[in-house]
């Protein structure tokens, strides 16, 4: 369901829009589909930040871990006796 608001903006962001759009659709469609595009992009920044923020945190455990499993792996080109 869509409900009816009013923006006001400048008279050269409504030009640039005309331009972007011309008379193929709307101004509402495009500037809805913009708003979509950019509501989706900031949350998944968001998201971003949060799994960097949760990495950094547990970056040393992970390092850790990721080298005590290199150790265990037999060396490149060594393939144990069958």
């Amino acid at each position: 369901m869509k409900e009816k608001t009013s923006v006001t903006l400048s008279k050269e962001v409504l030009r640039s829009i005309d331009r972007m759009v011309g008379s193929k659709r709307s101004r509402s469609s495009f500037i809805e589909e913009v708003l979509v595009k950019y509501v989706a992009n900031s949350a998944k920044e968001e998201r971003d930040a949060r799994d960097l923020e949760l990495i950094n945190r547990h970056a040393a455990e992970l390092n850790r871990d990721a080298l005590d499993l290199l150790e265990d792996q037999a060396p490149l080109g060594e393939f144990p006796e069958q």
